[in-house]
């Protein structure tokens, strides 16, 4: 019933966003759009991060158009290539109102292939529409006037994690009165128009702004642009993350999307070939960005701003209402959690040990996880700006074995101190064992509470270990492969999010170092990290319930007579002492015997 009336009010609560009024506006010629691709792919196959020649090639195309290009220089660090400078370019086409529009493209690849699609289909086609709105010199009467400032904004480091657009984002003097963007990237692919909406927080572009968007690429295509799935979507609001360069702007606020034709997963940079290029493709989304630019020209004023929702093509759910279920699926959880510490107050069941119990989990956890930190700080793991790392570069995919090593002999350490106040030394009673999962399960639920004040949509994480752990207790007598199974399958959240990251990413078996990563270099916010250990504590108790290690913290008179560090110290002395001792009396042996 609590579950049942929020997703009532969802039902309620699905709209349809409102495209605003079509535009008419000029035919645009994919084929040109395929030829322009090819002669950058042709003269600059390798256009890295910093690459000036692919700068000077981007300024050359639009200036017989009476368009001046300005340059925006910025720096940043590469994981892998250290402090690279860059530059973003601009072709602005001045309008009445200062409200401004930006159609954007990255023009430099990941230097593995020749990048046509990624993304010399998308700079030829950002110069295309540029000179849409220039004219050759002396027939400036012939130049399209916008009623709006539009913004043709070339950047670099976008196969790098957006590392352009979040520098315009944060620190470009035109930031201020962008309005709306448009993001083209990986254009003239085989596969169908698909709209790209996830950002670096849990919002997404307005309603209207999308909806507008689907309506163009309707119009073009005969149907509606491929979209995120669903579970996709509750993801990424779960856990905010995109590769592609609309995520920025949608941090600071302002509508974005990005216009592709690739799926989830990343494409091979090895065929990417500009006779893969599709011209039929290449027309279909550049008419869809224009008839969308001249929309946003005559109603930019009606698709500002972000929201969170769910997309469902033509309707949305309101985010607020998915965050109103989520927290209701935790209210059972907390209530049943509440209950149970009723139940062992009624019983005189005292919880202090195993509370205590917790504790020293708790401990061995931020050891491990203070360590990760200390590692980075002293530059053992990869350093860069704070912003994705690609999937496909050699950083993503490499494990410092070394410092992993050092980081796994110290995170030993911590747990043979730990384990000693730990090791069950007498029989446990079922008292103490219901004590155990009370502590856990309470530490959980107070877990999920702060998850609730950061980011609600992270319970998706969250709720299936929170519901599923609530059977241990039930199932104290079953046998050991039913705990074991009731307890793996609430790491269900965690291995949907790496199985996401997995899938869409490329990245197979390293995407948990890849997770560690982004964490790394500072893309994962430090709050997660102190969420992390108290979620790694509660399954450390939990898991030595359900396979019947679990022993309640000691009382005074049963801890060893002294700690626990000690007492490894004086075992490891007494030993080599001990072997000393035998080498000498080997040694006195064989003197008498000679």
């Amino acid at each position: 019933m609590l579950v049942g009336l929020p997703l009532l009010v969802v039902a309620f609560s699905v709209a349809r966003p409102t495209p605003l009024p079509r535009a008419f506006i000029p035919e645009f010629d994919g084929q040109a759009t395929k030829r322009l691709a090819e002669e950058l792919v042709s003269d600059h196959p390798n256009r890295m991060p910093g690459a000036l020649a692919p700068a000077d090639w981007f300024r050359s195309q639009l200036e017989p158009y009476g368009l001046p290009v300005r340059s925006e220089r910025f720096s940043a660090v590469i994981p892998g290539r250290g402090r690279v400078e860059m530059q973003n370019l601009v072709a602005e086409a001045v309008g009445p109102s200062p409200r401004t529009i930006v159609v954007m493209a990255h023009r430099d690849n990941d230097g593995l292939g020749q990048g046509a699609n990624s993304n010399a289909s998308g700079t030829a086609m950002l110069i295309q529409l540029a000179r849409t709105y220039g004219a050759p010199t002396g027939t400036e009467s012939a130049r399209l006037r916008p009623n709006h400032t539009i913004l043709f904004l070339s950047t670099d480091g976008g196969a790098f994690g957006g590392l352009g657009a979040a520098w315009f984002a944060a620190h470009s003097p035109l930031r201020h009165d962008v309005a709306a963007v448009i993001n083209l990237d990986s254009v003239g692919g085989d596969g169908r128009m698909r709209v790209e909406i996830a950002g670096d927080i849990p919002r997404g572009p307005a309603g209207t702004f999308l909806e507008t968007v689907a309506a163009r690429a309707a119009a073009e295509t005969g149907r509606r642009p491929a979209r995120p799935g669903v579970v996709r979507q509750l993801v990424d609001l779960g856990f905010p993350f995109s590769l592609f360069e609309q995520a920025p702007f949608l941090t600071h606020g302002i509508a974005a999307v990005t216009l592709t034709t690739v799926g989830d997963s990343t494409p091979d940079s090895a065929n990417d070939t500009a006779n893969k290029l599709r011209a039929d493709r290449l027309t279909q989304v550049g008419r869809t960005t224009q008839d969308v630019v001249g929309t946003l020209d005559q109603g930019l004023e009606f698709a500002q701003g972000t929201s969170s929702y769910l997309y469902l093509g033509a309707r949305v759910i309101r985010g607020w209402a998915v965050e109103l279920v989520l927290i209701s699926c935790l209210l059972p959880f907390l209530a049943t959690a509440i209950d149970l510490f009723a139940r062992c107050r009624r019983r005189r069941i005292p919880l202090a040990p195993a509370l205590r119990g917790y504790r020293s989990r708790l401990a061995f956890w931020a050891w491990v996880i203070g360590l990760f930190e200390l590692f980075g700080l002293l530059g053992a793991w990869p350093e860069g700006a704070p912003r994705p790392i690609s999937p496909t570069s050699s950083v993503a995919h490499h494990w410092p074995a070394k410092a992993l090593f050092a980081l796994g002999v110290l995170a030993l350490l911590g747990w043979l101190v730990t384990r000693e106040r730990l090791i069950p030394r007498r029989e446990i009673t079922a008292e103490e064992e219901l004590a155990g999962h009370t502590a856990a399960l309470l530490c959980l639920g107070a877990l999920s509470l702060l998850v609730v004040a950061t980011n609600p949509f992270a319970l998706i994480f969250l709720l299936p270990s929170l519901h599923v752990w609530l059977w241990l207790p039930q199932l104290r007598s079953a046998p050991l492969a039913a705990r074991f199974g009731v307890l793996a399958l609430g790491f269900a959240g965690i291995v949907l999010l790496l199985g996401s990251f997995a899938g869409r990413s490329g990245l197979g078996w390293d995407a948990p170092w890849y997770l560690a990563e982004l964490r790394a270099v500072g893309y994962v916010p430090f709050i997660v990290m102190p969420f992390l250990v108290v979620w790694l504590a509660g399954t450390g108790q939990l898991a030595a319930l359900a396979t019947r290690r679990y022993a309640p913290y000691p009382a005074a008179s049963e801890l060893p007579p002294s700690g626990p560090l000690r007492r490894i110290l004086r075992s490891m002395l007494s030993s080599a002492h001990g072997r000393r001792r035998a080498r000498a009396s080997e040694g006195a042996l064989e003197a008498l015997e000679s």
